[in-house]
């Protein structure tokens, strides 16, 4: 038994010995190790993890430098904001499976959006933060100031004008964590959220410029810069939890180094874990196998690999806490 760790750490070395407990282990293992040997480690973020409160565990992963820099949706970093303003008329649905359309348009007339067996409040949550996000906009778009989406939402949670609404400890944010850190994150297709289709419609109403916030290409820019300058100086790993762009657009900067950008020493990534309950693909990114990124130049074979395949849910917290040694 490891002492080192806290009670949960001597829970799972005790009790996750096989198959996808197994597997956990591994991958929290060779996480500690990789942070051990002086590597930096990127996490991305689909699906609704945020939604899930991963901020509860992810916080305290970031404050403690156990994260180096995050690719999320667009959807996970207004989410978490969302979580930390409007928790309490937040709706949990636990029968969900159970609900008919007319249930699902009940929701609707209520303003509430599910995902899963949570509902997020249109006015609470939505309405709460477009109002005072349009201000930061605005004043960029006065000054002619372009940003990162995420640059966007860290001067939305550093300026103060969400602090009456807090409902939630914001402890428990990871947003407010990267924001305090200003942690370097890459959003591809923001465009594809809540306050990413707030924005267009305000850009066709010719009330903002379109142009005042960065693009896709941009943050690979910004990505391949953040890559060239860490890695000449450590080891990189990817932990992804589920699939999609969150994961597929940051991987893919090793081989636009070296195979588009044609650079040299460019290393691909030395550790790599995904956390997904897809099916091995029928050509779907969530359910390719590490070993055919080796084929697109991604990984390399002495990448060390894991696979959970599991709810992303219950396995990333408690990898962040076999990290954290709790």
């Amino acid at each position: 038994m490891n002492n080192t760790k806290g009670p949960i750490g001597q829970f799972m070395e005790r009790h996750f010995l096989h198959f996808n407990a197994a597997s956990l282990m591994d991958a929290a293992k060779g996480y500690e190790a990789h942070l051990a040997n002086g590597g930096k480690m990127m996490i991305t973020l689909a699906g609704a993890m945020s939604t899930a409160e991963l901020g509860i565990s992810l916080a305290e992963m970031i404050r403690k430098d156990k994260v180096a820099i995050i690719s999320c949706t667009g959807a996970n970093i207004e989410e978490d904001i969302m979580n930390l303003v409007a928790h309490s008329h937040y709706k949990r649905i636990p029968h969900y499976r159970d609900l008919s359309p007319r249930d699902e348009g009940q929701l609707l007339q209520q303003h509430y959006n599910r995902v899963t067996d949570t509902c997020i409040p249109e006015e609470e949550a939505f309405r709460r933060i477009q109002k005072h996000l349009f201000e930061i906009w605005r004043k960029a778009d006065q000054s002619g100031e372009r940003y990162f989406p995420h640059e966007y939402m860290y001067a939305l949670i550093n300026n103060g004008v969400l602090l009456p609404y807090y409902e939630i400890n914001p402890d428990h944010s990871w947003v407010v964590a990267a924001a305090e850190k200003n942690l370097p994150i890459v959003v591809p297709g923001w465009e594809d959220s809540t306050m990413g289709n707030i924005f267009a419609s305000y850009v066709m109403k010719a009330e903002l410029d379109v142009q005042i916030v960065k693009n896709g290409i941009e943050y690979m820019i910004y990505l391949a810069d953040w890559f060239r300058e860490n890695s000449a100086e450590a080891e990189m790993g990817f932990f992804q939890i589920g699939g999609g762009i969150a994961g597929d657009f940051p991987i893919c900067v090793v081989p636009m180094l070296y195979q588009d950008m044609k650079m040299e020493y460019i290393h691909c990534w030395s550790y790599f874990c995904q956390i997904s309950d897809a099916i091995t693909s029928y050509g779907s990114y969530s359910g390719a196998s590490p070993n055919e990124k080796i084929t697109w130049g991604k990984l390399d074979l002495n990448t060390h690999k894991y696979t959970i395949e599991s709810d992303a849910t219950i396995v990333a917290p408690l990898v962040f806490a076999w990290v954290l040694q709790q």
